[in-house]
């Protein structure tokens, strides 16, 4: 490996990772408005997501001009733009922060990265091919940090609330979902396009739905400059950093270094907000965690 790739690669690791710490602090901060302003997700989803896809949106059109509008000439794109922006972006985003709203953003993210196990046991079912051990070892591991988390071994009651395990694995769903169904899309115009619209239209489904202008909030320099910090922060930036860096060391890797993103809001919620974990909810995290590294490891699916 010559400087000049060796540099690149480092590079790509760094910002890969920069951008799962900052999706993690988002979470965290999400969490902040929430338990401590009194935000709900009811308000804080559509006001993020259709701002963050108009700036989105934005850098797309000052980058490629009028061609930002090309996915929603087609019929067969917007279509799929319109599930995607529904079922796979708003959806993801409402059910991860309504989880984090009954827990806390290390319990919410570490549930939701159940995601990419659904995402295996849909692509075994969609090639006819059953599951490899690793993967079947990934699947126990799962559940077996799932049920540690929620009942802590005591299977007789839960030790997180009902709603929290509920919105926690619905938002496992929908990540699952944001993962596969956007594929035709992401190849024919690229990440950046398709994230943008897809909050865009997500975010005016949830506002026409939730109107949070109807909602009596206190708007204070706190609540702005957190929501501007998940915004520009949290999202564009970790955003660009991501698909930066995936681009410099690859998917595979890239996959390894998101999963820092449960750890960083583990750790967050843990020095910024003084949420405390048990032994078993460790334990629980790290089960979970682990399938993504056993995932990796899948050479082609």
């Amino acid at each position: 490996m010559d400087t000049n790739t060796a540099h690149s690669q480092k590079k790509g690791c760094i910002m890969t990772l920069s951008g799962g710490i900052l999706w993690g602090l988002s979470g965290t901060c999400g969490q902040y408005l929430m338990q401590a302003k009194g935000l709900t997700a009811d308000w804080l989803i559509p006001i993020r997501l259709v701002l963050a896809g108009i700036l989105l949106l934005g850098v797309c059109a000052w980058k490629d001009g009028k061609r930002v509008f090309q996915i929603i000439r087609e019929r067969k794109d917007l279509v799929d733009i319109i599930i995607f922006g529904i079922f796979g972006m708003s959806m993801c985003q409402y059910t991860y922060f309504a989880a984090i709203s009954y827990s806390n953003a290390g319990t919410a993210t570490v549930l939701e990265y159940i995601g990419p196990v659904l995402v295996m046991l849909y692509v075994s079912f969609r090639t006819g091919k059953a599951p490899e051990k690793v993967e079947l070892f990934a699947v126990i591991l799962a559940v077996l940090g799932t049920v540690l988390l929620a009942t802590h071994g005591n299977l007789k009651s839960l030790v997180i609330s009902h709603q929290a395990l509920f919105w926690g694995l619905v938002s496992a769903v929908t990540l699952a979902i944001y993962t596969v169904q956007p594929g035709r899309l992401l190849n024919k115009y690229g990440s950046m396009l398709v994230t943008g619209w897809g909050m865009m239209i997500g975010g005016i489904l949830l506002c026409l739905f939730f109107r949070p202008w109807t909602m009596n909030v206190s708007v204070d320099g706190t609540i702005i400059g957190g929501m501007a910090f998940i915004i520009l922060v949290g999202t564009i930036i970790a955003f660009v950093c991501y698909m930066e860096g995936v681009k410099r060391v690859g998917p595979k890797k890239g996959s390894l270094f998101a999963a820092v993103e449960p750890v960083s809001a583990t750790v967050f919620s843990v020095l910024l907000l003084h949420v405390s974990f048990g032994l078993m909810d460790l334990l629980g995290f790290v089960c979970i965690v682990s399938t993504i590294f056993l995932l990796t490891k899948d050479k082609q699916r």
